[in-house]
């Protein structure tokens, strides 16, 4: 007796799904690193751990500059704003990548349905993407041209110049 049912098996549908949640994990993580933050897990946000995040980061960023006390504060507050904005964006993403979930674990696969949580995955992620370059040039106009070089000549120095 032969088999010519088409469905997969337990085992092969079961690989398929977990080399498509991967696909679609990383394609998400790759697009939607604008966001500084990406916890879905039980530490949830938290204002006050972001706010000290932020100027710890901003200090640091900023100590191979002239940079004063009230630029790096005014730089601080851009990006906080910024990362308050994008809490809303992060859910959205964790709903997006829930449904996906869901959507591939189905018994039957919906083509039209994910698709439709994929763009609206990039959209999220192209939204997170605008507010964060929005965030970055407001903070780069509170720093002067040589503020700005100094700026990326020590994280160059620090990090390295990286290719690509």
């Amino acid at each position: 007796m032969t088999n010519t049912d088409t469905k997969p098996s337990g085992t092969r549908r079961k690989t398929l799904t977990t080399m498509m949640m991967a696909l679609l994990a990383g394609s998400l993580a790759a697009t939607a690193g604008g966001a500084a933050y990406a916890r879905s897990d039980s530490q949830a946000f938290d204002p006050a751990k972001v706010q000290q995040r932020v100027e710890k980061r901003v200090d640091r960023a900023l100590s191979g500059t002239d940079a004063t006390a009230a630029q790096k504060k005014q730089v601080s507050d851009i990006l906080q704003a910024a990362f308050k904005d994008m809490k809303s964006l992060h859910d959205k993403r964790v709903e997006n990548r829930k449904a996906m979930e869901a959507a591939m674990q189905a018994p039957t696969i919906d083509q039209a349905k994910i698709e439709a949580i994929r763009a609206e995955q990039m959209k999220v992620a192209d939204e997170a993407s605008k507010r964060f370059t929005k965030a970055l040039t407001d903070a780069g106009n509170v720093l002067s041209a040589s503020q700005r070089q100094a700026f990326f000549k020590a994280w160059n120095e620090r990090h390295g110049k990286r290719h690509g």
